[in-house]
């Protein structure tokens, strides 16, 4: 697999190796040597599946607070997104700062996105199916969001038109006043 910085660091794109042929293709979508390898450690204890019928169904910002954050490997099995990751890290250089790719099932990429950072995609295609991995099971007294479109974060997320968001997603704080307990430098 290759492995890919972002600009956000800590923030990984994954690529795998896939394999072809008439029948049809195979491919790791995880395997722990390779990641410890890459000084990727993870203890990965959840998985995760969405399914969005309609294009524009944008899901996030969120993020588990700590000692409950979340580090999330995501991929789009059916359909396209477009993946963001932020850094919400207080006193981190790259605090506010986003990194977006798309992922779909046609590219197989993944993103990793670690503790710290708060994710969220908008679905490109209808009938969007993404599944993640998880290193910390879901807490629903930890939850926590940004809304999407926080103008400090500024994030350029590819709609043509409105989204379709959840209540909880629509009445979400600014990253300013969004309660938050993640420090740069100190370990999750």
């Amino acid at each position: 697999m290759n492995i890919i910085p972002t600009n956000l660091e800590g923030v990984v794109v994954i690529e795998p190796r896939v394999f072809g042929d008439h029948r049809g293709w195979f491919m790791e979508s995880y395997n722990e040597a390779s990641f410890k390898e890459a000084a990727l450690r993870f203890n990965f204890i959840q998985d995760n599946q969405s399914f969005s019928a309609t294009k524009g169904t944008l899901r996030g910002l969120h993020y588990q607070l700590s000692p409950k954050a979340q580090t999330k490997l995501i991929r789009c099995t059916k359909g396209a997104i477009y993946d963001v990751a932020v850094d919400i890290r207080r006193g981190s250089p790259t605090f506010g700062k986003w990194y977006g790719i798309e992922l779909n099932e046609e590219n197989k990429k993944q993103l990793l996105v670690p503790k710290g950072f708060a994710h969220g995609f908008i679905t490109l295609t209808e009938n969007v199916e993404v599944q993640y991995k998880v290193d910390e099971l879901y807490a629903p007294e930890f939850d926590r969001g940004i809304i999407w479109n926080d103008p400090t974060i500024d994030i350029k997320w590819p709609l043509d038109v409105s989204p379709i968001l959840s209540e909880k997603d629509k009445i979400a704080p600014q990253l300013e006043v969004a309660e938050n307990n993640f420090i740069f430098g100190e370990k999750i």
